[in-house]
């Protein structure tokens, strides 16, 4: 059984534990959740097996979404970060599975981002050169759905952060910019950027609201919701990324010099 790791300081809760069978995250809690679960396209994670049968990832994937739905508050929102599809061992309308899958586990369909990464180092093959035969089609951009429990409209207002400018641009959906840098991400195979749960966070979300990520990874949810005044909630199954993200958090966000630490707990 996997020993128990949590950090607790302020507005921050870490969890060392598996999104499946923790019991930490009480039911209608969660205002927004944001994460990028694993893709299953073979990256070399140290404890997730990421080259299982599709039917197998589309059953992981109902698990965990079903969790979501239970935590989320009625007026709760998830941002789904997750590819437009695949075509690594054979080609898969992820983006379309998966949104099919949550709305039958009961989401509610908003709309979807086009994030455009413009990533073209990942394009392996052409498939039939200067040919019609089986020319392969691979665009550089992820997806970003957005998704909600029962209720689009928050139940109560309160107090949004969000300026005029970076409404009309983030309404827009299409989102322009980089790729995390892995070295940044202190040795997460597959880091995403701060600035994609920092739009997510202000354009869905209120200030003080709280914010999960069952997939933490590096920790850019953690980060962008404590540099912009909400309480963060992170699960991670592998000590080792558990602990690369803690620190992560902690250097990024300073959040030990706010004289938060009499209620610091780590254990």
């Amino acid at each position: 059984m996997q020993e128990e790791k949590l950090l607790d300081i302020g507005d921050l809760k870490l969890f060392c534990e598996d999104t499946l069978l923790t019991d930490k995250i009480p039911h209608q809690s969660i205002d927004l959740i944001i994460t990028s679960p694993p893709y299953n396209v073979d990256i070399k994670y140290n404890s997730h097996n990421d080259k299982i049968t599709y039917k197998k990832y589309l059953e992981f994937s109902s698990k965990w979404l079903a969790r979501c739905f239970e935590w989320l508050k009625e007026d709760g929102r998830l941002c789904l970060n997750i590819p437009l599809d695949k075509n690594k061992g054979g080609q898969q309308s992820v983006g379309a599975d998966l949104t099919t899958l949550a709305k039958k586990i009961g989401f509610k369909y908003h709309s979807t981002i086009v994030w455009n990464e413009g990533n073209i180092s990942r394009r392996t093959a052409w498939g039939s050169w200067l040919s019609a035969s089986a020319p392969y089609v691979i665009a550089p951009v992820e997806l970003i759905v957005i998704l909600y429990k029962k209720e689009w409209k928050k139940i109560i207002k309160k107090q949004s952060d969000i300026s005029k400018e970076e409404f009309i641009n983030w309404t827009n959906g299409l989102w322009t910019f980089n790729g995390q840098n892995k070295k940044k991400a202190n040795g997460h195979p597959a880091p995403f950027p701060i600035e994609l749960p920092k739009r997510c966070i202000k354009l869905f979300s209120y200030v003080g609201d709280t914010v999960l990520d069952p997939f933490m990874g590096s920790g850019s949810t953690m980060i962008a919701a404590l540099l912009n005044n909400r309480k963060a909630i992170g699960l991670e199954i592998d000590k080792e990324y558990y602990s690369l993200a803690k620190k992560r958090i902690i250097e990024e966000t300073k959040i030990l010099d706010k004289k938060l630490l009499p209620s610091l707990l780590i254990r």
